[in-house]
C-alpha cells in the first residue's frame, strides 16, 4: 500500500515496475499447469483428457501458489493507475 500512496505524491515519484511480476506470474501459471499436464500424463491420462484435466486443475493451484505475484502486480497496477489520474 506504501506503493500506492507514494505514486500518488505529486514529487513525482515514479510508480513502481510492473513488468518482472507480470512475467513471474505469467510464468508461474504456465509451469504449473505444464507441471500438472505432466504429471496426469505419467499416471496414464490419455493426451486430450490429461492436458484438459491439467489446465482445469492448474487454475485452483495457481490461485493459491501464486498469490503473493498477484498482489504484487495488483499493487502495481493500482499505484499506476493512481499516478496516472495524478498526472492529468
Amino acid at each position: 500500500m506504501a506503493e500506492i500512496e507514494a505514486a500518488a505524491s505529486p514529487s513525482g515519484a515514479t510508480p513502481p515496475r510492473i513488468l518482472p511480476w507480470l512475467v513471474m506470474y505469467t510464468v508461474g501459471r504456465i509451469a504449473i499447469a505444464a507441471a500438472l499436464v505432466l504429471i496426469l500424463w505419467l499416471v496414464g491420462l490419455d493426451f486430450w483428457s490429461g492436458l484438459l484435466f491439467g489446465v482445469l486443475l492448474s487454475m485452483p493451484v495457481s490461485y493459491f501458489l501464486l498469490r503473493p505475484s498477484r498482489e504484487r502486480l495488483s499493487e502495481g497496477l493500482a499505484a499506476r493507475s493512481v499516478a496516472r489520474r495524478a498526472l492529468r
